[in-house]
């Protein structure tokens, strides 16, 4: 017992690990698609709220969730190799996602401070609000949906959970932010702010995909439920998104890297459940999917999300969640055990959670302490406002 708990804890351990290394790729993605003078500033966002997350789902969001706490002592969390320990970091890489999608729709004019208390609260209350009830069968949303629709609301490695929450709250406090200065003009002009560096993009880019397999592989949490199944299915995903994104986009660098994001955002609810033809069409959805989105977001609706979080995240994870309702059927290929006005239904529920509580955090902090940048140093760029520095000297000595 005591080697197979040990192997389960290592098992659990590099699935964190992989995950926590995504963050990397977040806040390269974010630089490579930012303007240069805001560079520094994503890259101290994503690693500071990490941090943030880690307090606040260590002393209440894992508690929340799960109603585990960690104030016993050294020897008694130890138990098992202290297996629920690094159960702990690994589903902690998820919650810290959740900010670090937020940060990439925000940036550019957003305060430091402020995000940062957002940070805080989102990975304390509301993300383990949603977290519990899917993962946990808190108040009984499961065995309700199990009763009314025969079957309880899948989401396998975070479609919904992850993905579609973060994106809506994300999108709660970009309507709230309001867009860049001069991003669109009083008769409806759209000038483009065109990335600031497309290798780092694309460097952020194959962080996020390359660690997503361990993402959705070890949501397993035990060796003992591996599956090949859910590897195969991320790497169709994966490479439906690509080609969808590079037709659908024309070839554009920035679709085509966000294009594997969009097909891995989708699988993860289905990965362990569809055929791999399923997960192929899933990903090719959502990488056309995200692709029509941004344009509309940006161009048509003028809502300026700057790395399109909430078509990338919000919607495509929303399909996901959806998505395992379709393919995962056995009709269609799939393993069975679940049906499309569960997955309908529990996906409805994340979104509605996630956007009342996105309004509620950033409406309340933007009351209190104010979520924007003033015009002169959002002019000057948030590094040299906020962190008295550029990513690079403006000569050589």
């Amino acid at each position: 017992m005591e080697q197979t708990s040990g192997i389960d804890t290592l098992f659990v351990l590099l699935g964190a690990i992989m995950v926590l290394a995504m963050h990397a790729g977040f806040a390269f993605l974010e630089v490579g698609t930012v303007r240069k003078k805001n560079q520094v500033n994503a890259l101290v966002k994503i690693i500071t709220d990490f941090a943030a997350s880690t307090i606040a789902y260590f002393f209440i969001g894992y508690a929340l969730a799960y109603g585990v706490g960690f104030f016993d002592s050294a020897e008694v969390l130890s138990i098992n190799n202290g297996y629920e320990l690094v159960k702990f970091f690994f589903l902690l890489t998820f919650a810290a996602a959740i900010p670090a999608i937020i940060s990439g729709g925000i940036a550019e004019r957003a305060r430091f401070y402020p995000q940062l208390t957002a940070t805080f609260i989102l990975v304390a209350l509301i993300y383990p609000l949603f977290e519990g009830i899917t993962w946990n069968g808190n108040f009984g949303v499961q065995s309700w949906l199990a009763e009314t629709f025969g079957a309880e609301f899948h989401d396998f490695a975070g479609s919904v959970v992850v993905h579609a929450v973060g994106g809506w709250i994300a999108l709660a406090a970009v309507l709230l932010l309001g867009h860049r200065k001069g991003r669109y003009g009083k008769n409806g002009e759209v000038f483009a702010h065109p990335p600031s560096s497309i290798p780092f993009l694309a460097l952020g880019a194959w962080i996020l995909t390359v660690g997503w397999f361990g993402f959705n592989v070890m949501s397993a949490q035990e060796v003992g439920g591996i599956s090949g199944l859910v590897a195969v299915n991320s790497l169709m995903a994966m490479v439906g998104g690509i080609l969808m994104a590079l037709l659908a986009g024309r070839n554009d660098p920035g679709f085509v890297h966000n294009g594997p994001l969009a097909g891995l955002v989708a699988i993860c609810a289905g990965s362990d459940l569809m055929h791999p033809l399923g997960a192929l069409i899933t990903g090719g959805v959502a990488g056309g999917l995200f692709v029509w989105t941004f344009t509309l977001v940006q161009n048509k609706w003028k809502i300026d999300d700057v790395l399109g979080v909430w078509p990338l995240h919000g919607l495509c994870g929303a399909w996901g969640g959806i998505a395992a309702g379709i393919f995962g059927l056995e009709a269609l290929g799939g393993m069975g055990g679940v049906t499309f006005l569960s997955q309908l239904s529990g996906t409805v529920l994340g979104l509605i959670i996630a956007s009342v509580g996105g309004f509620i955090v950033y409406g309340t902090l933007k009351a209190v302490m104010g979520l924007r940048l003033s015009e002169e140093d959002e002019f000057q760029g948030a590094d040299l406002a906020i962190h008295k520095i550029a990513a690079e000297p403006s000569y050589d000595r």
